[in-house]
């Protein structure tokens, strides 16, 4: 991982696949002109103590990565946002291996406003511009010199179960689940365990009680591991 005071060299990117991307439109609010803020759930896409170290405590950290990757490596993540998490995840692994990210997306943002939200860390800057050249030509399947990572549009409670993959570590990152209940569903915890790898993970930063007791009868083993910022406690399991 590049140290805070390095810009990290972008990766080589061949010509993206496009596939149809739907009328993007701004759907945000700024907070302090940085922190975009949902308009539909009200509630900002990064930690307003620090996105980029959030994703790493919690995403990274939270499923023992990067010390567990390996070539064929699985990422797996509700809500894509503004692309951080996969940019923390490109920082963190430089080769040998090839990893493979997806990500469950229903509300994809506009080009500009990712680049503009992303303006808050200028660590990721190298790997950005490699990511947002192909989102802005309407990629969802994204080709890094050691990672491809796959969006896939539309209502998770949809996509999630039609998906023919598996996991060896989830990134649940969808909106507060007191705002957006439909991606913590029983329902949709149950196939986030279908489609996990035996001895996978998942980690998140919500330790509410209804979304531990879904994922724990989905048969993850789960506990609880102090949080990020002013957040006590998140949520961490493992799929025995």
């Amino acid at each position: 991982m590049a140290s805070p005071d390095q810009t990290p060299m972008p990766d080589l990117t061949p010509m993206p696949d496009l596939t149809p991307m739907p009328d993007l439109t701004s759907m945000l609010d700024w907070r302090d002109e940085t922190i975009p803020v949902s308009r539909r759930f009200d509630d900002p896409y990064f930690s307003l103590a620090g996105g980029l170290d959030e994703t790493r405590h919690v995403f990274l950290t939270g499923n023992g990565l990067p010390g567990r990757f390996r070539d064929g490596f699985r990422i797996a993540e509700l809500g894509f946002g503004t692309g951080l998490n996969l940019l923390a995840v490109l920082l963190a692994h430089r080769g040998p291996g090839h990893l493979h990210y997806t990500s469950f997306e229903a509300f994809p943002l506009p080009a500009p406003d990712i680049a503009r939200a992303l303006q808050a860390f200028p660590e990721v800057a190298g790997v950005a511009e490699a990511f947002l050249g192909q989102w802005r030509a309407g990629a969802t399947v994204l080709r890094f010199a050691h990672l491809t990572a796959t969006v896939i549009l539309g209502d998770a409670r949809k996509t999630l179960p039609a998906w023919d993959g598996q996991a060896d570590a989830w990134f649940l990152d969808g909106f507060s689940p007191a705002k957006n209940p439909e991606l913590w569903s029983v329902a949709l915890m149950a196939e986030v365990a279908r489609h996990t790898a035996l001895g996978g993970t998942f980690a998140t930063y919500t330790a509410a009680g209804h979304v531990r007791r879904a994922l724990s009868g989905a048969g993850f083993t789960v506990t609880r591991q102090p949080g990020f910022g002013r957040k006590r406690h998140m949520s961490v399991g493992v799929k025995p």
